[in-house]
């Protein structure tokens, strides 16, 4: 009888010795909200461990002792206010000592006062837009998995739909505050090494924090089912450290006044229209294509088709401006702020090109200026 009481204790404890290395255990990140979630979640679930050893086994041993084969005969009575009043309170004392640690937890997770850094973070049908206060850098974080592989026409890569173009960057050691809101529907900011998850409403301003202790590449994704696109909008962080992060502020700082200057130049080139269509295909797909498909034919219903449609075959004048300026009552956003004159001009130009479309228009970036002038 001991043995197999000692045999049945072995089984019901080596699951949890083993559960801080099996793979599929919560991991503990690299911050330390993380590092104090992770040991929360160890802890409860230790405290349950526990709670099933004991229950099960009083009940198995009840079977085994008093099992009708060795002549038990069954307790007649109706009520005990003893165990009444054990069963109770010895929940509420359990209860208790989970809730304290984890209301601790959850009041840290929820200051992010004395940041040295405030992150804004935007989401929008279906990309990221991040801007540094106070640094003078912002941009958009858009998908870069090669539709082929999306397609299934070409192995994926083992980051499938977990790549970027340009990733959020970070410094260690620092602690970062983030205000998460939206452009048009729900999102939801999830980087798991940060224990960090925030949804992102439209019209309202979320709160929450990190200050990352390792370097590193850490990959999350959009968690709240925000359409079509859902899964096409990843989340790539590169923490740095602070002497480097530095550095890439300022590297930033020079990208955008050059960015500026190309843009101001571009106003007074001309490109054939075979390199405004190469060009503009490159854009289309990273911005566009999620939308209304690689093929132009859109989804019926939802996103209007662009093959032989009165937008793309119509007026230039009508194109550019839904394009720069949006469309009303629509998931069509303005695009005068997420790309330049010249690649507006570029994908046009590729739009009103393909797929059997042939209008043979060339937009220039000074066309696109005109248009969005008149806002």
């Amino acid at each position: 009888m001991k043995q197999l009481l000692y045999c049945m204790l072995a089984a019901f404890l080596t699951p949890p010795v083993w559960a801080e290395e099996m793979r599929f255990n919560m991991t503990q990140g690299v911050t330390e909200i993380s590092h104090k979630v992770y040991h929360l979640h160890m802890t409860i679930f230790y405290i349950c461990c526990v709670i099933g050893v004991i229950v099960f086994g009083i009940m198995i041993y009840a079977m085994i002792k008093h099992r009708k084969s060795k002549g038990a005969v069954a307790a007649n009575f109706h009520e005990s206010t003893k165990v009444e009043i054990l069963w109770t309170i010895i929940p509420f004392i359990i209860l208790i000592s989970m809730a304290i640690p984890a209301t601790k937890t959850l009041v840290a997770m929820e200051d992010p006062s004395d940041s040295d850094l405030t992150v804004k973070i935007t989401g929008s049908q279906w990309k990221w837009h991040y801007d540094y206060f106070d640094k003078g850098v912002s941009f958009y974080s858009l998908l870069t998995t090669p539709q082929e592989e999306i397609d299934n026409k070409k192995d994926k890569d083992e980051h499938y739909l977990l790549e970027v173009d340009k990733p959020l960057v970070l410094p260690t050691n620092r602690k970062i505050r983030f205000l998460v809101t939206s452009d048009d529907v729900i999102h939801s900011w999830w980087m798991p090494a940060f224990a960090v998850k925030k949804d992102a409403n439209p019209g309202f301003i979320n709160e929450t924090w990190a200050k990352i202790d390792e370097e590193g590449t850490y990959r999350g994704q959009c968690t709240e089912l925000c359409g079509k696109g859902h899964g096409f909008m990843p989340i790539v962080v590169k923490a740095v450290s602070g002497e480097e992060f530095d550095k890439w502020i300022i590297a930033q700082k020079d990208e955008a006044k050059k960015a500026k200057a190309q843009a101001k130049a571009s106003l007074s080139k001309t490109l054939s229209k075979d390199e405004l269509y190469a060009k503009g295909e490159k854009v289309y797909t990273a911005h566009c294509a999620v939308c209304h498909q690689p093929n132009g034919m859109g989804l019926p219903g939802v996103f209007p088709h662009l093959k032989g449609s009165p937008v793309a075959t119509g007026p230039v004048h009508d194109h550019i401006y839904i394009v720069t300026h949006g469309f009303p009552g629509s998931a069509m956003p303005a695009f005068d702020k997420q790309l330049t004159a010249e690649e507006i001009a570029a994908v046009i130009t590729y739009e009103r090109n393909a797929w059997g479309n042939n209008t043979g228009d060339a937009v220039q970036a000074a066309d696109v200026v005109k248009v969005e002038k008149q806002k």
